[in-house]
């Protein structure tokens, strides 16, 4: 099972019926592990599937989770919070500020994850072996694609916060699928911090607003933006992403509806985007001869070794 609407609702079916095993369930994520639980030795009360960067686990950390309250008939996307061992760091502040706990959300005493963060709730309807959603509270209905937008939106989210923690240890252990993605959030950072020297600051201007720098990892309710910039001479909008360890189809459509959040809630007739990579390829450039007004730009590492001498 690969399909996200497929392993959704197995999942529910799977935990109606009060069956623990998951072997057939994913064990990864993309560059994420991916862990489901119905519970050890008895049915849980609440199931859920948890997504976890390398360095993390459910028992300790903070991670995108499904949260299956049975009785409820309700499936929560969360930013969830480990009950059981303190980790160190959490989710960013701003997003446990302007988000609901679990239990504040649901309005009772929930028996598990009370105090994580609400993302999207769903209300669950299962019919003759079928399972719909629909919105929590409304008559909306949920289709596969806003399932996996959502969840898109949340790893978004998550792996940009997940980059920035552990970036700031002393020490930082990287998974081999997550190294190439490490050193593209220190390149984001980079960017930043030297615009002027580089392309990008030749010819567009960084968002700033009474000395408060907004253009990097700019907000929007489908998820941040890498950087947001204007152009120096037709004062457009620039949309900026780093292409990281996802498929070019990927990284084309997370840009062009990241353009199309900007025309849209800015009210402006044009948005140009920018797309930086590593190297270039044929997917890549297919892609974009349908999507207009998108330029890429190549980035180079250098490494170099000097020998140590000792100490004495």
């Amino acid at each position: 099972m690969n399909n996200l609407s497929e392993i959704l609702e197995s999942f529910i079916l799977q935990a109606d019926k009060g069956d623990l095993t998951t072997a057939q369930y994913p064990k990864e994520w993309g560059d994420l592990k991916m862990k489901t639980s119905f519970g050890m030795g008895s049915p849980a009360r609440v199931p859920w599937i948890a997504f976890t960067s390398f360095e993390m686990q459910v028992s300790k950390g903070f991670y995108p989770v499904y949260l299956y309250y049975k009785d409820l008939k309700t499936l929560i996307l969360a930013y969830g919070v480990s009950e059981t061992n303190d980790y160190g760091e959490s989710w960013p502040v701003d997003i446990m500020n302007s988000s609901q706990t679990v239990e504040a959300f649901l309005n009772k005493d929930v028996p598990r994850y009370k105090d994580s963060f609400v993302f999207k709730a769903y209300s669950v309807d299962v019919s003759e072996g079928f399972v719909k959603y629909s919105s929590f509270g409304g008559n909306k209905v949920i289709t596969e694609k806003d399932l996996e937008s959502d969840l898109d939106v949340i790893l978004g989210y998550y792996r940009k916060i997940v980059l920035t923690e552990t970036s700031s240890q002393s020490q930082v252990t990287i998974n081999r699928n997550q190294g190439l993605f490490y050193m593209e959030k220190q390149l984001e950072d980079f960017i930043i911090h030297n615009w002027d020297k580089t392309e990008l600051g030749k010819d567009f201007d960084l968002i700033v607003e009474e000395g408060v720098l907004l253009s990097q990892q700019y907000p929007t309710d489908i998820g941040p933006i890498d950087i947001l910039a204007i152009d120096k001479k037709t004062k457009e909008y620039v949309v900026i992403e780093l292409k990281r360890d996802q498929t070019s189809d990927a990284t084309v459509g997370q840009l062009a509806r990241y353009m199309g959040w900007i025309k849209v809630n800015k009210k402006v007739d044009r948005v140009k985007g920018v797309i930086i990579a590593g190297e270039y390829d044929r997917r890549l450039d297919y892609a974009l001869r349908v999507v207009p007004d998108v330029d890429v730009f190549l980035y180079k590492v250098d490494f170099s070794l000097s020998e140590f001498k000792g100490v004495l």
